[in-house]
């Protein structure tokens, strides 16, 4: 019996330093019948990755049930940039545990790996737990309406997360402990 998707389709990207793991992904994704849209990169040529992080992200926000999944050398970069969009939950990972957990308890809609860090074979056994692995809902809805408040207050406030500069919230917050006198 075929394990049940979270997702209906898949935008997939990368640099120069997530080609071979990209490919090998899509080669799981058209076996498993898994539509896929694949937004570059096409050669080992180096190239920057933002330009495939926005992308990637574009299509994940713009199509409601398509994934995204975001390769480079580290899968840090990726992660970085497609943080930067409103609405894109990313995670970085290298093992299953987190591939589980980034979808069970953070509600994920991209997944970042690097092809510097694991191999074709990890990188499609995590993208397909990744696409298979639901929500769980509950305590972390109520996490992810925090992170979304949070993106508003900081959309509204011009990027400040309302301190005042030079100051702090408590006496000596901020501060480096007074090493002791011998």
């Amino acid at each position: 019996m075929e394990q049940e998707r979270a997702f209906d389709s898949v935008a997939i990207g990368c640099d120069h330093g997530g080609l071979t793991i990209k490919e090998a992904i899509e080669a799981y994704l058209q076996e498993a019948g898994i539509p896929f849209t694949d937004c570059g990169t096409f050669t080992p040529d180096s190239v920057d990755y933002p330009i495939y992080a926005a992308k990637v992200c574009r299509l994940v926000l713009d199509r409601p049930g398509t994934a995204g999944i975001l390769c480079c050398g580290t899968g840090i970069g990726m992660s970085i940039a497609a943080n930067k969009c409103r609405g894109i939950r990313a995670s970085v990972l290298s093992d299953a545990f987190s591939a589980e957990m980034t979808r069970r308890h953070n509600n994920a809609n991209v997944l970042c790996l690097g092809g510097r860090v694991i191999g074709p074979e990890k990188a499609v056994e995590l993208a397909d737990l990744f696409l298979h692995t639901s929500f769980e809902g509950g305590r972390h809805q109520r996490r992810l309406d925090e992170l979304e408040q949070m993106e508003d207050l900081l959309a509204d406030s011009a990027g400040s997360c309302g301190g005042q500069p030079g100051k702090t919230a408590e006496k000596g917050a901020g501060k480096r402990p007074k090493k002791a006198k011998k």
